[in-house]
């Protein structure tokens, strides 16, 4: 018996490995043509397994979004939005450059890589249209 997928192996590997080599990459369904995050083995649309990586455009707008608050010595207060990508696909992450409490929903924002607990990942920054 094989072990399931972690984010040392399979998809969850590949979508880290490129965001370490400064590439935000989801994937692309080749049979249905519709994406799809967080990266898995096998469409959850259509079921096959024509899964490719796509760089997205990375505009999104937020969708939900939070303010954690935590005690200054701790970092301070932060932002946790789900943002929808304009490919169709919702994730969840920071919106930063900006006071946690200032970020909205409907706002437009574009992803950049970042760092978050050292290593790399995805965030938002403000888009200015």
């Amino acid at each position: 018996m094989s072990s399931a997928p972690t984010a040392d192996t399979g998809t969850q590997k590949q979508y880290f490995d490129h965001l370490a080599q400064g590439r935000f990459l989801i994937q692309r369904c080749a049979d249905c043509a519709r994406h799809v995050f967080h990266p898995r083995e096998i469409c959850p649309h259509c079921g096959k397994d024509a899964l490719a990586w796509v760089a997205p455009a990375g505009r999104a707008t937020v969708y939900s979004c939070t303010t954690v608050a935590r005690k200054p010595e701790a970092g301070g207060d932060y932002n946790v939005s789900l943002v929808d990508l304009e490919e169709g696909v919702r994730m969840m992450s920071n919106v930063v450059g900006m006071p946690p409490e200032q970020v909205r929903i409907g706002m437009a924002v574009k992803a950049v890589i970042g760092e978050r607990d050292g290593a790399a990942a995805v965030l938002f920054e403000e888009a200015r249209r």
